[in-house]
C-alpha cells in the first residue's frame, strides 16, 4: 500500500508538473494586451520593478509574499476566470467598508486554498503513516482542501458583512436620536452628521465619516448619502437614507423625520426579537422530544419490561 501510494504521489507531481509546463507553452500562454505593450512608451518614468511595488499585504509573511506575488498574481487570475462572481465580491466589500479591492480578495482566496493543500497533505501523510490511505481517497481530499479554501474565504466574506450590518442595525436608533437632536438645536444636515461622527463610534459612525469626507471633496450631499445606501444592505437604513434625501429636499422638518426613522427602528427590533425567540422556542422542542421525552419513555417503562420478562422465565 505505501508503494501504490508512492507511485501515486509521484504520478501526480509529474502529472502537476506536466500541466504546468504545458499551461507556460507559448502557444497558450495569452500574449499582452495592446495596453501593456502601449505603457512602457507613454509614461514620463520607468516601470519600476515589482518586487518593489508598494502594494499592501494581506498574508503574515510580507517578503515571501512580495518574492511570489507573479506566481499569486498568475492564480488569481485562473481564479477569477473559473469562479468569477466579480460584481458579487464587489459589492460585499464594499459593504464591508475596509477599502479592500477584488484582486486583494482573490489573493486571499488563493492564500486560503494553498492552506487547504497544505492541510490536506498533512492528513494524506498521515494516513499514509498509519497505512490507511489510498490513491483515490488522496485525490479526492486534495481537491477538497483547495475547494474548501477557496468557498471558506467566499463564506467568511459573506459572515463578515452579515455581522457588519447586524452592528449598523443595532447602532442605527441611537445614531439617527443623535440626529434628530442635532438638527433640532439649530445644526445643518452636515453639521449634525459631523457632530455624531466626532462623539459617536462604530460601524455607522464609520460610514456616515466616509459621507462627511464625500462632501468635503466636494461630491454633494445627496449623492453622498446614495451611494451610502448603494453600499450598505441594510433595508431599514436605506429608508432612512431616502427619508432623510426626501426631507432636505421638500423641506419637512428634518428632526421629526429622522425621530419617526429611529422610533420605527426600534419597533422592527422589538418584533425581530420576538420572532427570533418564537423560532428559538420551536427550536428547543427538538431535544425535548427526541431526547428527553424517549428517555423519560425507556425509564418509566423499562422497570414493568424488565419484571415481565424475569416473571416469564
Amino acid at each position: 500500500m505505501n508503494l501504490l501510494l508512492a507511485g501515486a504521489l509521484v504520478g501526480l507531481a509529474g502529472g502537476s508538473g506536466t500541466l504546468l509546463t504545458a499551461a507556460a507553452a507559448p502557444a497558450l500562454r495569452r500574449g499582452p494586451s495592446l495596453d501593456d505593450r502601449l505603457a512602457p512608451y507613454l509614461r514620463d518614468a520607468p516601470r519600476p520593478s515589482r518586487l518593489l511595488d508598494p502594494t499592501p499585504t494581506v498574508t503574515p509573511f510580507p517578503t515571501l509574499e512580495r518574492l511570489l506575488r507573479p506566481v499569486l498574481s498568475d492564480a488569481t487570475d485562473l481564479l477569477e476566470r473559473h469562479v468569477g462572481g466579480t460584481a458579487s465580491v464587489r459589492r460585499r466589500l464594499e459593504a464591508l467598508g475596509r477599502g479592500q479591492g477584488v484582486p486583494e480578495f482573490r489573493v486571499e482566496q488563493v492564500v486560503w486554498a494553498a492552506l487547504g493543500l497544505l492541510a490536506a497533505l498533512a492528513a494524506i501523510g498521515l494516513g499514509a503513516l498509519t497505512g490507511k490511505a489510498n490513491p483515490l481517497s488522496a485525490v479526492m481530499l486534495t481537491v477538497a482542501g483547495v475547494v474548501g479554501g477557496v468557498l471558506g474565504r467566499d463564506y467568511w466574506l459573506t459572515v463578515q458583512v452579515r455581522r457588519r450590518e447586524a452592528a449598523m442595525l443595532a447602532e442605527f436608533p441611537t445614531v439617527a436620536e443623535l440626529l434628530a437632536l442635532a438638527v433640532a438645536a439649530g445644526e445643518g444636515p452636515i453639521g449634525a452628521i459631523e457632530r455624531v461622527c466626532r462623539l459617536g463610534s462604530g460601524e455607522l459612525v464609520r460610514e456616515l465619516s466616509a459621507v462627511l469626507a464625500q462632501t468635503r471633496a466636494g461630491t454633494p450631499l445627496m449623492a453622498a448619502l446614495a451611494s451610502l445606501r448603494d453600499r450598505t444592505g441594510v433595508e431599514a437604513l436605506a429608508r432612512f437614507v431616502d427619508g432623510m434625501v426626501v426631507a432636505i429636499e421638500r423641506g419637512t422638518p428634518l428632526a421629526e423625520v429622522l425621530r419617526a426613522q429611529a422610533v420605527d427602528v426600534r419597533e422592527a427590533g422589538k418584533r425581530a426579537l420576538l420572532e427570533a425567540g418564537g423560532r428559538r422556542e420551536i427550536a428547543m422542542m427538538f431535544p425535548v422530544v427526541f431526547l428527553v421525552l424517549p428517555v423519560t419513555v425507556v425509564f418509566a417503562l423499562y422497570p414493568g419490561l424488565f419484571s415481565l420478562v424475569t416473571l416469564a422465565r
